[in-house]
């Protein structure tokens, strides 16, 4: 099998990769080659499209936690053969070799076709005019709308100790709106975004662009309404979906590997231990089919599998690429990304989520005298090694006397991941994921990853506002 054009001779480059490999505990090649286009209209024309394609390989050595790597965009046999002997200078030997087992699978998780080349540029150009002629004609309120639509196609090979050779071909599409309005001299603006790994027809598809747009729109004009938000320590109900993304951020970094191993998460010696309140089970879950975040193997060639991180409130584990799992002497989860090949691998989620609990969601709100509901955030900060963190939430409502009342804006939630855990009193049973939009940033690399989680009440969480 052959993804990308290489112009070398698999069998030699196996061998050479061998010779390289087997003093190591662990190591690999991984040669990538990715097609991305993107198309942006703004303001009613087409303020930009772009198209390109890179290739590259990197090689890598570990032995015990040391890493040796070379990376060279030039996929040719000379440079390849000069990465070696860079990496082969002052080598020491191990000959104890612990996590060397190999695991392979045939069940693909999405196409291994390239969506770039399933739609015309014409037929996306056409596209984007007939989103924006739609959204215009919502109301005369609407000023001004931006459509951009991505498409990427990365095909992978990995080849590692004993000839064992990977490939994987992933696709990623993803629209994305944004709607301004005005009304008595104030603008707001709503957005929405959503994709997968999947090919261009479900972006194509009237009923999911239109749903984009009429939830901008939706968006903005509660903004419109949106009252100041009452500061201080509050009851918050989370709704269902990208609210997820607290969760990914203030509790799914610390626990990843690598900061475990390293004992900077506030999680690293609570393994067995209540850690959280029993109806919470999180887990990362890279094998669900067309997920954004999902992989059918991961940047090392293991199998992405459906981690259980927090059970009924206890730290089960945590999410391991193959260097930190060895060390730590236990198997990776295939959880080893990395943004390119021109980047180490290193633990990162995938799909992380909540599963559902018991309750209606409607139990969360009549449940509740006074508080806020947030459904959607914006942008945030975490320090991983505390899990404090601070989000903002682009779409809140107060609840007074178990009713959803008026929106609410500049709201910011305050508070720390591992605590809020326990603050947790009900979670409802109408699990949603995000909808295909999420990148997550680690030590300057970006990866597509997927969030979720059911509705859920945190009894008590400080509320940054404006009043």
């Amino acid at each position: 099998m052959k993804l990308i054009d290489t112009n070398w001779d698999k069998k030699i480059i196996s061998k050479e990769i061998d010779k390289l490999l087997s003093p190591y505990d662990d190591g690999e090649l991984f040669v990538e080659e990715v097609f991305t286009e993107n198309i942006l209209l703004d303001d009613n024309k087409i303020k930009s499209s772009t198209f390109d394609n890179d290739k590259g390989f990197g090689i890598r050595t570990v032995k015990n936690d040391e890493i040796k790597f070379y990376h060279n965009s030039e996929v040719n046999e000379d440079t390849l053969k000069k990465g070696i002997k860079l990496i082969k200078t002052n080598r020491s030997i191990n000959t104890e070799k612990l996590n060397k087992k190999i695991i392979k699978t045939n069940k693909n998780l999405y196409d291994n076709t390239n969506p770039l080349n399933q739609r015309s540029l014409k037929q996306k150009i056409d596209l984007l005019e007939k989103i924006n002629s739609y959204a215009r004609k919502l109301d005369s309120s609407v000023k001004q709308v931006s459509v951009g639509i991505n498409g990427n196609f990365q095909n992978v090979e990995i080849v590692k100790l004993g000839g064992n050779t990977f490939y994987d071909s992933r696709p990623l599409v993803r629209m994305n709106v944004s709607i301004s309005i005005e009304k008595n001299g104030r603008v707001e603006t709503g957005s929405y975004g959503f994709g997968g790994r999947h090919m261009y027809d479900k972006l194509f598809s009237k009923k999911n662009w239109k749903c984009a747009i009429d939830s901008a729109f939706q968006q903005a004009k509660v903004k419109l309404k949106a009252k100041e938000t009452p500061a201080g320590e509050q009851t918050v109900v989370l709704g269902p979906g990208w609210p997820g993304i607290l969760l990914h951020e203030a509790i799914g970094h610390g626990l990843e590997g690598d900061f475990n191993r390293k004992q900077t998460s506030a999680f690293y010696d609570l393994v067995g231990k209540r850690v959280a309140s029993d109806q919470v089970t999180i887990v990362d879950d890279g094998t669900i089919p067309e997920r954004r975040g999902s992989l059918t193997i991961d940047d090392e060639g293991t199998p992405s599998q459906n981690t259980t991180l927090i059970e009924n409130g206890i730290l089960k584990g945590f999410m391991q690429d193959r260097l930190n799992a060895r060390l730590m002497n236990k198997d990776s989860t295939g959880n080893g990304r990395r943004q390119s090949y021109s980047h180490i691998p290193m633990p990162r989620m995938t799909n992380t989520y909540m599963l559902s609990g018991k309750y209606d969601h409607d139990e969360l709100i009549k449940s509740t005298k006074k508080g806020i509901y947030a459904t959607q955030f914006s942008g945030g900060q975490v320090d991983i090694t505390s899990g404090k963190f601070v989000f903002s939430a682009s779409e809140a409502y107060e609840i007074t006397n178990g009713k959803i009342g008026k929106p609410l804006k500049g709201a910011t939630l305050i508070g720390n991941g591992p605590e809020i855990l326990k603050e947790v009193t009900m979670v409802g049973n109408n699990l949603k994921l995000d909808n295909g939009i999420g990148t997550c940033g680690k030590e300057g690399q970006m990866v597509p990853v997927g969030v979720g989680q059911p509705s859920l009440k945190i009894k008590k969480l400080t509320v940054g506002g404006t009043k």
